[in-house]
C-alpha cells in the first residue's frame, strides 16, 4: 500500500528496483526490492546484520526489511526524494550552489568512509570481511529534510558475483582496476550533474566529451545549470570541473583514489559548515 503497489518507482539498475513509500503516518522512505534470486535466507539475514550495523551521515539507515513474498530492504526517510527529481524536475526547488557542493563531498567522503571497513572495530566484529558493492547516480543518491545526501545504493553480498564490487583497500594499487575506475567514473558523472543540470544519457550535450576537451574554459558558461541564476564561485567551480575531468579519465585505469579526491574537494572547496564524519558500526 505504501509503495502503490509497487508502482512508485524511484530508480532500477543490476542490484534491484527501489520505490518512494508513503505510510499513514506521513513518513516517507525508500523500500528496495532484493532481485537476486539465487540469494539464499542465510546470506540476506548477513546483508541485513551488515547493513544495520553501518552508519554515517551520508548513508541511508537501515529501518527495516520483510522475507514475505518480496524480500524487501526499508530505509530511512527520504523526504525531499531523489538528487535526480531536483535536478531535474521544473516543479521541485532548484538546488542552490551551496547545496550542490556539499552534495559532492558529501558522497565523497562517504565513499571514502565505507571503503575504510578494515577498521579495528569492523574487524572486532566480524572475522570475514564481505565483499560490497557501492553504485553512484543522481536517482540513487535520496535527499533528507535538510537537503543532506545519502547514498542508497550500498549493500553487502558475498554469494552473489553480478555485483560491481568495491575492494576493501581504498588504495589504486589494492584494488581491482574495473572496481576502482568504475566508482571514480561515477562520481566524475555525478558532479558533472550537478553542475550542469543534466544527465548524459539524457542531455543535448555529451557531458563526458566535452570534461575530456582541451579547452572547456570557453564553454563553461554554456554548460552551467540555468537554474543556479548565476550565483556560483567561479574559482569552486574550476576545481569541482577539474576533479570530474581527473574522475571521468580513470575509467581506463585509476590513476587517484576515492580517499585523495574526498581530501581535495574538502581542503579546496570551502564549506564552512560542513563536518566529515566516518562510518562506524554499532
Amino acid at each position: 500500500m505504501a509503495t502503490d503497489g509497487f508502482h512508485r518507482i524511484v530508480y532500477t539498475n543490476s542490484h534491484g528496483a527501489a520505490y518512494k513509500a508513503r505510510f499513514q503516518d506521513g513518513e516517507v522512505a525508500l523500500v528496495k526490492e532484493i532481485q537476486a534470486l539465487n540469494l539464499e535466507k542465510d546470506a540476506f539475514y548477513r546483508e541485513i546484520q551488515l547493513l544495520g550495523r553501518l552508519h554515517h551521515r551520508h548513508l541511508l539507515a537501515l529501518r527495516g526489511f520483510s522475507t514475505g513474498r518480496k524480500r524487501l530492504l526499508v530505509f530511512d526517510n527520504i523526504e525531499n526524494g531523489s538528487l535526480k527529481e531536483h535536478l531535474n524536475d521544473p516543479l521541485k526547488t532548484p538546488l542552490d550552489w551551496k547545496t550542490r557542493l556539499q552534495i559532492a563531498i558529501g558522497v565523497a567522503a562517504a565513499l571514502t568512509s565505507v571503503s575504510e571497513l578494515r577498521s579495528q572495530e569492523y574487524l572486532l566484529l566480524f572475522s570475514n570481511l564481505p565483499m560490497y558493492y557501492v553504485s553512484i547516480s543522481s536517482s540513487s543518491i535520496m535527499l533528507d529534510e535538510n537537503f543532506t545526501a545519502k547514498l542508497s545504493d550500498v549493500g553487502f553480498f558475498n554469494s552473489v558475483r553480478n555485483y560491481a564490487t568495491m575492494p576493501h583497500s581504498s588504495c589504486p594499487e589494492d584494488c581491482s582496476t574495473q572496481d576502482c575506475s568504475n566508482i571514480i567514473f561515477q562520481l566524475g558523472v555525478l558532479i558533472l550533474e550537478l553542475v550542469t543540470g543534466q544527465s548524459p544519457e539524457e542531455g543535448d550535450v555529451d557531458l563526458i566529451q566535452w570534461i575530456q576537451e582541451s579547452s572547456i574554459s570557453s564553454s563553461i558558461h554554456r554548460m552551467i545549470d540555468p537554474d543556479l541564476g548565476g550565483s556560483y564561485d567561479s574559482k569552486e567551480l574550476k576545481k569541482l570541473l577539474a576533479v570530474a575531468r581527473l574522475c571521468i579519465k580513470t575509467k581506463d585505469k585509476p590513476t587517484i583514489s576515492i580517499p585523495q579526491i574526498s581530501r581535495y574537494l574538502q581542503n579546496e572547496v570551502d564549506i564552512q559548515c560542513y563536518k566529515y564524519s566516518r562510518v562506524s558500526f554499532i
